[in-house]
């Protein structure tokens, strides 16, 4: 049997880190490697990560392996390295984990920046260590800010407005020093690619695997599918209604979740050396460092009033809302220019919005007080 490429996913049971898993296990190629603290996810994730993968391969399916343990427990960290070094060692790692809430970053600043941005810092000396030089980086939309172009490209300046954005796009500059290094000698510390997610939505198809967080929801679509089965009992709000869009409300580009995932893939892919795909740092001056970004999106806005008819016409339920103040932090419209991807990655978003809500529907109503249910 052809040895896998193990691939440590930081983050690997929360919404986005546990389709990744699915995805990878999917391939046939690479072996998922979780580490997570189940802060805002759980551990159930992981066992339906492997029971879709059996249900799809069969009984030979690789299976996902956990570590329970904080990203900032450096000495836990490198004990995961140390176990694998012997026998292959860790080929790349895909680097989710971080506190994600625009209005809580505001709220508790030092949190997000130890997190986000020391846990980065620490996971790549480590990676460094062990000659770990395959990184896909979860990244987001928020670094673009307020942004001047709509859809936006790539080449959009990073200008973050939120605290979350911030540590996103400081990690991203760590990440891009850090590829220069060795690089015009053809030999670079690292290779990176970040991935500037937008709006994941929706759920896997099977109705095994969605987003579950802990507590309220932070993000509208789950919110929505709780306040839905009853679960979620909270006055709806909908923050702001004169923001310069054509309803007033905020504009996202929403994405099936099993669509970024297969980006994230995509991303891994094109690290691989050689790959089936044309060499993403081969038009690159090595002096620039070995970092490339991509907008990982459907390159189509929808507002938050646009969004909760989509779930109201999924669920049957009427939703009231109250509008209120603008929260601190958000933007007009992130809307991305995904043909980058496209290009490069073979990126191509196939779902659309009545699949997001019908799948993350089907998930709820099989999992109407959560993954217990």
């Amino acid at each position: 049997m052809t040895q896998l490429k193990r691939v440590l996913v930081t983050g690997g049971l929360g919404y986005i880190g546990s389709h990744v898993v699915v995805s990878l296990l999917l391939t046939g190629k690479y072996q998922p490697i979780v580490i997570d603290n189940c802060h805002n996810s759980y551990p159930e994730a992981l066992n339906r990560c492997a029971e879709i993968a059996r249900d799809e391969l069969g009984a030979d399916a690789p299976q996902p392996i956990l570590h329970d343990l904080d990203l900032r427990d450096a000495s836990a960290i490198e004990q995961v390295f140390e176990q694998y070094a012997a026998d292959g060692g860790i080929w790349a790692v895909i680097h989710l984990a971080a506190l994600k809430a625009v209005g809580e970053s505001a709220e508790l600043p030092l949190s997000y920046y130890r997190v986000n941005v020391a846990g980065s810092i620490s996971l790549l000396e480590i990676m460094a260590k062990y000659s770990c030089n395959n990184l896909v980086f979860s990244s987001s939309a928020t670094v673009y800010g307020t942004p001047a172009t709509i859809p936006i490209p790539e080449t959009s300046p990073l200008i973050p407005e939120s605290c979350y954005g911030r540590t996103k796009a400081m990690v991203e500059e760590i990440i891009h020093d850090l590829t220069k290094v060795g690089a015009e000698e053809g030999k670079p510390n690292l290779r990176a690619v970040s991935v500037r997610y937008f709006n994941p939505a929706g759920a896997h198809p099977s109705g095994k695997l969605g987003e579950e967080p802990r507590g309220k929801p932070g993000n509208l679509l789950p919110l929505l599918a709780q306040m839905a089965v009853g679960r979620e009992k909270s006055q709806l709000k909908v923050f702001g209604t004169d923001f310069p869009t054509p309803d007033g409300t905020c504009v996202r580009d929403y994405l099936h979740i099993m669509d970024l995932a297969h980006g994230h893939v995509l991303a891994l892919d094109a690290l691989a050396v050689p790959s089936s795909r044309p060499n993403i740092f081969s038009e690159i001056d090595p002096k620039d460092g070995y970092f490339r970004a991509f907008n990982l999106g459907r390159g189509q806005g929808m507002s938050v009033l646009n969004m909760i008819e989509a779930m109201r016409k999924a669920t049957g339920f009427d939703y009231q809302y109250e509008i209120v103040g603008r929260r601190k932090g958000d933007v007009p419209d992130l809307t991305a220019d995904p043909s980058l991807a496209q290009k490069e990655l073979g990126f191509v978003a196939k779902e659309d919005l009545e699949s997001m809500c019908r799948d993350l529907w089907n998930f709820q109503t099989r999992h109407p007080t959560g993954y217990s249910s």
